[in-house]
């Protein structure tokens, strides 16, 4: 009709959202998601502050308000700093995604108490904290979003460590799935395959390979996954839209990890 406005409702507009580790990849890709359908976003890294600037850059590119927060969600102290940093600065939050994620990889029989306690305390004892000092912020109900991968129920090489975080992260997003529904926030992970990321093929580079087409060539859908097929999953299950979906996995890899033997071309 004339002089109706055809504009799409924005899923995410006047929330506020926190993702952990958005400086790059993934989670980058998950924070300006979020911010192309309205959220403002809290921008949160460790090491690397020039990326969580680009990352910022580009929320506001979109017309969204971006606030940068430096801490180490592997230490108790650095979410206590992460959180009082996004009460100050909105005093709310719809979303949290925890993303940040480390490892040390290495054989089981050559693993040692300390890249378990870094790995386990990053990937995993973060979504738990993360999620209590989360919940009271969230006072209109909202969504908490981790990142899994396949090795938290698949043998993958020199992955131990890694591997128990993310089961363990799988388990932490059924308990709480469990105990926060009632308050209205839903609890998901999504559980990416081989992500194709600047820093992995800066990584195969280094040791003079390119792996990217073989790995695709046995990928079901025909190519790998990328950071933007995540962050669309992600933004799913935190709309409205996923209202009903509590504790669950969700993979995104194309069925890369389907097949007992590769399909043949």
């Amino acid at each position: 009709m004339p002089g109706m406005s055809l504009r799409q409702p924005l899923r995410f507009e006047d929330q506020v959202a926190l993702v952990t580790g958005s400086g790059r990849g993934i989670g980058r890709a998950i924070a300006v998601r979020l911010a192309s359908e309205g959220a403002a976003v809290i921008v949160n890294y460790f090491r690397n502050r020039a990326g969580a600037e680009q990352t910022a850059s580009a929320v506001e590119a979109l017309g969204r308000r971006a606030t940068i927060v430096r801490a180490n969600v592997g230490e108790i102290s650095g979410i206590d700093q992460l959180f009082e940093a996004a009460q100050a600065e909105f005093d709310r939050l719809d979303i949290l995604v925890c993303n940040a994620a480390s490892g040390y990889n290495r054989p089981a029989m050559e693993q040692k108490p300390r890249g378990w306690d870094w790995t386990m305390n990053i990937n995993a004892r973060s979504l738990l904290f993360c999620a209590q000092r989360a919940v009271p912020l969230m006072v209109q109900g909202g969504s908490i979003v981790s990142l899994s991968s396949p090795g938290a129920t698949r043998v993958l090489p020199e992955y131990v460590v890694v591997g128990a975080s993310k089961a363990a992260i799988e388990a932490l997003t059924r308990y709480l799935g469990v105990e926060l529904a009632p308050r209205g926030i839903r609890v998901n992970a999504v559980s990416p395959g081989i992500v194709e990321t600047e820093a992995l093929r800066h990584f195969h580079s280094l040791q003079g390979e390119d792996p990217f087409a073989r790995l695709a060539e046995r990928t079901p859908a025909g190519r790998l996954a990328t950071p933007e097929d995540v962050a669309n999953v992600v933004a799913f299950l935190c709309s409205p839209d996923a209202a009903m979906i509590c504790g669950q996995t969700i993979v995104v890899d194309g069925g890369y990890t389907l097949p007992v033997d590769p399909p043949r071309n």
